[in-house]
């Protein structure tokens, strides 16, 4: 009897092992045999994953951050860039570095052709280099922008003198006739030289020949020569002096 009871359990538990067995091949054949060390692993992997993902979101959080900052630099850049641009043309405007135009007048003395009577100074009769210079003054008081003597722009260096019969600017010599452009209001201009007892009436007077015509557009021409400061200098602020 004990001996049937033991074949009975040998039997079952060989049954039971074929089971166990056949399921085991089954899940090994189907690739889906999971071992607690392929879990550990598999958790592993996806929390590496995990921390790779919350890193490469805070990347692209400071990336964002980064390039926003630029964007915020390069317009305030372009805005100062913009800024300099302006006043590097104003400066080279003022300081006569650029063509211009505008309505203005042109003015041309030229030497009397009036008979010298015996006794009269010929010179009397003769441009000279105060006459351009009081009519240069007269325009740049009258609120002139800009102002050109024979196409030589007057610059804050720009010389007007005699040299024998003829008259340098610009280190440039010139004779007769001389013209005047000069951008501003063309009313003003002119009426600022036609002052009575002023500097047309005088130039007259000595049979100096003078022409003032207004115009819409005149081109006055940018400065060509050097400018150099051999000892002037810009003083800096807080420097000791």
């Amino acid at each position: 009897m004990r001996v049937k009871t033991g074949h009975i359990a040998i039997a079952l538990v060989c049954v039971v092992l074929g089971i166990m067995l056949s399921m085991q091949f089954k899940i090994i054949k189907s690739g889906g045999a999971v071992t607690i060390q392929r879990i550990e692993d598999l958790t592993a992997q996806i929390k590496a994953l995990e921390k790779e993902r919350n890193d490469l979101r805070e990347e692209v959080k400071s990336l964002e951050t980064k390039i926003n900052q630029f964007e915020l630099s390069a317009s305030q850049t372009n805005t100062a860039i913009e800024i300099m641009k302006k006043d590097l043309e104003n400066a080279k405007l003022l300081a006569g570095l650029t063509d211009v135009e505008g309505p203005g007048i042109i003015v041309t003395l030229n030497d009397s052709k009036r008979s010298i009577k015996p006794g009269e100074d010929p010179n009397l009769f003769l441009i000279h280099d105060d006459d351009l210079l009081k009519v240069l003054n007269e325009l740049r008081a009258a609120g002139a922008e800009a102002i050109s003597l024979n196409e030589q722009r007057i610059v804050s260096t720009t010389e007007i003198r005699c040299v024998g019969p003829t008259i340098n600017v610009n280190s440039i010599r010139f004779a007769p006739p001389y013209v005047f452009k000069a951008i501003g209001n063309p009313d003003n201009l002119e009426a600022a030289l036609k002052l009575r007892g002023g500097v047309i009436d005088t130039l007259e007077y000595w049979g100096i020949e003078v022409s003032i015509k207004k115009a819409d557009r005149i081109v006055i021409p940018k400065y060509t020569g050097s400018l150099k400061f051999e000892y002037a200098k810009p003083v800096i602020e807080g420097a000791s002096r």
